[in-house]
């Protein structure tokens, strides 16, 4: 944030999370922070929008990582159940959320600051 103040622009981009949309339940911490995210982005958005920095987060849906692939406690066949919740139908990979950031990070949202981004296939809609 110095350097962003110093050239008087910048862009952070926050990442939280559908669950704390959706009040998924037996994860209250993890839903919990998620957010918190959201209120750290618009808090952030107004204390430092005077610097012409913009505070935005995105909030992916279940991703299909190498570490969700791998939890053990992960019940069998939830990737497919999440797939089938979505209007898209699918599980969202990691590169769905590319053209999110990118956006966020250009010239295009110049004047978009304080928001949230839901980018999960249309699963949790708000």
């Amino acid at each position: 944030m110095p350097q962003m103040k110093k050239q008087k622009s910048g862009s952070i981009i926050n990442i939280s999370s559908g669950t704390w949309l959706m009040g998924v339940p037996y994860l209250l911490d993890y839903v919990t922070t998620k957010a918190a995210v959201v209120g750290l982005t618009r808090a952030l958005a107004r204390e430092i929008g005077e610097h012409n920095i913009r505070v935005n987060a995105i909030s992916p849906g279940f991703t299909l990582t190498e570490a969700s692939k791998t939890l053990k406690s992960t019940p069998p066949g939830l990737a497919q159940m999440l797939a089938d919740q979505t209007c898209l139908k699918r599980n969202q990979q990691p590169e769905d959320l590319v053209g999110a950031c990118v956006f966020l990070a250009s010239d295009d949202s110049n004047f978009i600051s304080g928001q949230l981004l839901n980018v999960d296939g249309g699963w949790a809609m708000h």
